[in-house]
């Protein structure tokens, strides 16, 4: 980027897809921006332009300046590599210009951080991501592993299974050569947690959906039926 790119990029002020720091002091304010603009729809940030009169100004760029940037850079996760411009000001000597572009978010890919925590762009205003918004990306990006049957079974504890059913089911998994002998004899926790059906000690959503005899909390596992007077469901019968 040259001089004029630089002129005709911050023309129209700040907005979604730019930001503008007068100095790198403003390093940390302008990392949680990089974090924003890689959660959303990409931009750039750009050091040394007044952000209220669009004035270039520029700074003296310093291997300790160089250092700085690339610390902050580190705080960004997962990790991303960004080619940083340096544009010499005409009329300020010895000063530069530091520009960065920040690609777009890709849905499905895992959210961006920095220092742990996500941000988002509203307009031109930096923000931090609500809680349900970066679950959601986290959901995307893992689907698997945020799955409903994967979370951890609510008001269930390993009592609340039906060791008889289990039983039976191992039973069937060694006739058919699935699982070992030596699963007949372990404990129950044990061959839970070998079936990916516990979290830290508690049984998962799928371990109840299969095995739990407490399913009052699990309206999609109950089953009601009615009768109704003629084809449609206007009338009931009973219930």
């Amino acid at each position: 980027m040259n001089i004029e790119e630089l002129e005709r990029l911050i023309a129209n002020d700040e907005n979604v897809h730019l930001e503008l720091k007068k100095t790198t002091g403003e390093l940390k304010d302008g990392m949680h921006t990089a974090c924003a603009f890689l959660n959303g729809a990409g931009g750039w940030l750009v050091f040394g332009v007044a952000p209220k009169s669009l004035k270039i100004l520029g700074q003296e760029v310093t291997d300790n300046t160089q250092r700085e940037i690339a610390q902050a850079l580190s705080g960004l996760e997962p990790a991303v590599s960004i080619d940083i411009q340096y544009i010499d000001v005409p009329d300020r000597l010895g000063c530069q210009v530091i520009a960065m572009y920040f690609e777009a978010f890709v849905w499905g890919t895992a959210p961006y951080t920095y220092h742990g925590s996500p941000y988002y762009k509203v307009e031109s205003t930096t923000k931090l991501m609500p809680r349900n918004m970066f679950e959601e990306r986290l959901r995307a990006n893992k689907p698997n592993y945020y799955a409903w049957e994967r979370q951890s079974a609510d008001d269930i504890t390993i009592d609340d299974m039906d060791e008889k059913l289990i039983r039976g089911a191992i039973r069937l998994g060694v006739e058919k050569n699935r699982m070992p002998a030596t699963a007949l004899t372990e404990p129950l926790s044990d061959v839970l947690r070998k079936l990916e059906l516990m979290n830290d000690g508690v049984p998962n959503n799928a371990a109840a959906a299969l095995f739990s005899t407490k399913l009052r909390g699990y309206t999609q596992m109950q089953l009601r039926l009615a009768r109704f007077r003629g084809i449609n469901k206007i009338e009931f019968i009973d219930n």
